[in-house]
């Protein structure tokens, strides 16, 4: 009996343990469930009023963010848009737009010029006096407008914010932390561009622009060829509009160049382009270029009849100096050579234009994609480029410029002198090699030949002006131009100005 007794305890008492734990397991459920519940809704709540105020604020910056605001004789509409990168836009139609990168995102300043007050421009004109106060006048009204644009935008978007959060919510306290929340984010994107704003970025322009009279060039490559010689004549004309254009506008609060600076116009692998002679003529007159350094790939083949085309150098009123590329032969390099104003420079170097610039030829020959030699190693080029070292070794003062076409044979002369110039790649790009040199390598100035319209878009016409301290030497700035392809009307102007790295110093090993 005790047995059993003891059995029958021992059951029940299993029972009331079993049912405890599914009492206690059932309460933690619902305290889960309930804990839950109440998050959720406090997270909906709270997301719904941040999407609120995020709608309510890009909403009234767009649609506040507008005023009309003279500038000086005209009159000019600034307004707000958001991009990823921020930055400031001045378009003056018909002519093109000015891109500043003033500051960092999500906000973008763009400031279009709507029209021309003629009395105003006539009193301008007439009155010296007004002449000389029109900057402080045109920065006044700027400032004016930005601000009171600003405090527009700022208005339209509480208001829109609060509006939106009452027609939602039927709540002021709702519609009240929707509107705080729309003035923190707009805090935040103030702040960005408050902390990323860069004053210098005025003397860095990024001109854009169109041909506006030009016909429609459409269809495949053989309709642009059958209208080569208007297109060219078009395009010619469009360079010196823009290059015009351009210049003007860089004698307002950007680097100037000065009588002490030299004009140096950088152009490489035009590939046998005519059109390229019409783009480097116009900007080499309008811009006041005083050398012009070609990087190499002046033909395609090296052959003879190319001769001709090489021999477009002379209408150029400049000296034009050379150095081979890997698509020239010894024949094109003796054709240049037999040119009044141009300069071959093979493993040497000559003072031009007030500049000692050295250049080296390409060691390959390679017009025959088949050719073994195209095939060389870039250990070659190394190798070629460390013979060259040598050679800036020998010269007691570090040349200016030095020339050679391709950039794997150019960073060997890394310390031995301060800027190269380099090609080949057909893709314009810049930097500070380990030694201070700076390694500047051209686009293809000739839009790649024929081989630019092997793709869907055309490859683009790139040449640069670099500027140069007559007395130093030093690079101070340089114009990147970038035209649009065969068969395009576009053209683009960027200022850059030159960091000052260390000067170079001669190393025993040059990087490579």
């Amino acid at each position: 009996m005790d047995v059993n007794r003891g059995g029958i305890v021992s059951k029940a008492s299993e029972t009331n343990s079993s049912n405890s734990a599914s009492v206690a397991s059932t309460i933690r459920r619902l305290l889960s469930a309930v804990v839950s519940s109440v998050f959720n809704r406090r997270t909906a709540r709270w997301s719904s009023l941040i999407a609120v105020a995020v709608a309510g604020t890009l909403a009234g910056l767009l649609l506040g963010g507008r005023v009309e605001t003279p500038v000086g004789p005209a009159d000019a509409s600034l307004s707000l848009a958001f991009s990823p990168s921020g930055g400031t836009e001045v378009e003056v139609p018909p002519l093109g737009a000015l891109r500043l990168d003033s500051h960092a995102g999500p906000l973008l300043l763009k400031a279009q010029i709507t029209r021309l007050r003629p009395a105003a421009t006539q009193s301008f004109i007439n009155d010296p006096a007004a002449i000389d106060t029109l900057e402080k006048t045109v920065t006044d009204e700027i400032r004016r407008g930005v601000i009171w644009m600003a405090v527009r935008a700022v208005l339209a978007a509480l208001v829109l914010t609060a509006l939106l959060a009452l027609a939602l919510y039927r709540d002021w306290r709702r519609a009240l932390a929707a509107s705080l929340g729309s003035l923190l984010l707009m805090t935040a994107f103030g702040g960005v561009a408050w902390g990323t704003f860069r004053p210098s970025s005025v003397a860095e322009p990024r001109y854009t622009g169109l041909l506006a009279n030009a016909p429609q060039l459409v269809g495949d490559a053989q309709a642009v060829i059958d209208r080569f010689d208007e297109y060219r004549g078009m395009l010619a004309k469009l360079v010196a509009n823009v290059s015009e254009l351009y210049a003007t506008t860089s004698t307002l609060p950007v680097y100037t160049p000065d009588p002490d600076t030299v004009r140096v116009l950088h152009v490489s692998d035009i590939h046998l382009n005519p059109l390229a002679w019409d783009v480097i003529r116009n900007i080499s007159e309008q811009f006041q270029v005083d050398v012009i350094i070609d990087s190499g790939d002046l033909t395609d083949h090296g052959s003879r009849p190319e001769d001709r085309f090489v021999a477009n150098i002379n209408t150029l009123k400049v000296p034009y100096v050379y150095v081979r590329g890997n698509h020239d032969s010894k024949g094109t390099e003796a054709a240049v050579s037999k040119i009044k104003n141009a300069v071959v420079l093979d493993d040497r170097a000559q003072e031009v234009a007030g500049l000692t610039i050295y250049g080296a030829g390409d060691p390959r020959f390679t017009p025959d994609k088949t050719n073994e030699d195209d095939a060389l190693p870039s250990s070659a080029l190394e190798a070629q480029g460390l013979l060259n070292a040598e050679t800036l070794r020998g010269f007691g003062t570090p040349p200016a410029i030095s020339v050679v076409h391709d950039p794997v044979q150019a960073r060997a002369l890394d310390g031995l002198t301060p800027l190269v110039l380099a090609g080949h790649t057909h893709q314009r790009a810049t930097e500070i090699l380990p030694g201070g040199t700076r390694l500047f390598v051209q686009g293809s100035t000739g839009a790649a030949g024929l081989r630019g319209l092997e793709h869907e878009d055309p490859t683009k016409i790139n040449l640069s002006i670099l500027y140069l301290n007559r007395t130093t030497r030093a690079l101070q700035a340089w114009d990147d131009f970038t035209l649009g392809g065969l068969g395009e009307q576009s053209v683009q102007v960027e200022r850059h100005l030159a960091t000052a790295p260390a000067a170079p110093q001669p190393t025993t090993t040059p990087s490579r």
